[in-house]
């Protein structure tokens, strides 16, 4: 598309921003103090993106780029569409793309929208070493993508490497981190509660409280206490 376009979709997210969704991203998001937000919801984002899709590289590296929150996120998911309907060289290149911008990736809504969906498909397909190499980073939004990104390993059943990162990352020093590793342990749990229950008790004292508070909610209340008094 033109840099018409680009424009088009700027326009029209400030037309769909709402004050009361901006209040609340504003008490729920780690801003930082050049951080512009509007106020658009996640659902009518991915909607634009879906028309949008067609965007170039250069348009979408424009809005990682941005100072817009909703830019960003709408460039972020103008990226997972593409990845989407891509296939091997041209998937890869997607990705490549992606993993090297992650300094725009920076907040837990960019992550937590974009990681499974965007590095997802590749993490399917591709080497796995990707995972090791970002929960390496002391950038805090990388690591939160590697635990992210094992969403579409565990919807097709792929549990092991979100056990090794849970694992990896048992010491980090971020809360979004923990919160991170049990959520995506629960996302196990509701595929197969046995293997992610034995993994607490293999684990148990090594995982930080949080973690374990967000793996164990949807397990039955005297199950869940065990664990939780546990820690």
């Amino acid at each position: 598309m033109t840099i018409v376009s680009l424009k088009e979709l700027r326009a029209g997210l400030r037309d769909l921003a709402e004050p009361a969704v901006r209040a609340q991203q504003e008490r729920v998001l780690s801003r930082t103090q050049d951080d512009e937000l509007l106020g658009v919801r996640v659902p009518v984002l991915r909607k634009l993106a879906r028309a949008y899709r067609g965007l170039s590289l250069d348009d979408v590296d424009a809005l990682l780029r941005s100072r817009v929150h909703e830019e960003r996120f709408a460039g972020l998911l103008v990226l997972a569409e593409q990845v989407r309907t891509a296939r091997g060289a041209d998937r890869k290149a997607l990705v490549d793309f992606y993993l090297a911008r992650t300094e725009c990736v920076d907040n837990w809504d960019l992550v937590d929208g974009s990681a499974h969906v965007v590095l997802g498909p590749w993490l399917l397909e591709g080497d796995l070493r990707v995972l090791d190499e970002l929960a390496a980073s002391s950038w805090l939004w990388d690591r939160r993508i590697a635990v992210l990104a094992t969403l579409a390993l565990i919807r097709e059943g792929r549990f092991e490497p979100t056990f090794r990162l849970v694992l990896a990352l048992r010491r980090d020093p971020e809360p979004l981190i923990h919160k991170a590793l049990g959520w995506m342990l629960r996302e196990i749990g509701r595929r197969d509660e046995p293997l992610m229950v034995a993994f607490l008790d293999r684990h148990l004292d090594e995982l930080p409280r949080i973690t374990v508070r967000y793996a164990t909610e949807r397990l039955a209340p005297a199950e869940r206490a065990r664990f939780v008094q546990g820690r």
